[in-house]
């Protein structure tokens, strides 16, 4: 069916005798934007888009103020274990430093006694075959 011209409309609805007349023209106008246009309840009008547009806007902004208030958790986070790191690297600092200190002094202990042996033993060696003129 034909969607009829709005100015068909408009003379019918003046030739129209009656209201009840009038009210039908207006019907079938109806009736027939309805049949052309399917969906036309389930338009939305410019206030539902608008009402609709502000809802995301505050949700955006919420969304926003979320991310925010979450990297600043993250940063003191990272702050802190930053912290605990640097913390267990100086322990661990310096425990190797009395371990190299424990070491060191351990290989100097046993360097002395190899070299007083060292030493015995050359000793030896030199009284055993160094001919001594009051033997």
């Amino acid at each position: 069916m034909n969607m009829p011209h709005i100015l068909d409309i408009y003379d019918r609805l003046t030739q129209a005798p009656d209201d009840r007349a009038r009210a039908r023209v207006i019907a079938e106008a109806f009736a027939q934007l309805e049949e052309r246009y399917l969906n036309l309840p389930e338009l939305a009008t410019r206030k539902q888009l608008s009402e609709t547009e502000l809802r995301l806007k505050k949700e955006i902004e919420q969304l926003r103020l979320d991310l925010k208030e979450t990297e600043l958790k993250l940063t003191k986070e990272i702050e802190q274990v930053r912290s605990e790191l640097k913390m267990d690297i100086e322990r661990v600092r310096a425990e190797l430093k009395v371990d190299i200190a424990r070491v060191r002094a351990n290989v100097l202990q046993w360097s002395f006694v190899f070299w007083l042996t060292q030493f015995g033993a050359i000793m030896m060696l030199v009284w055993r075959l160094w001919p001594v003129s009051s033997r």
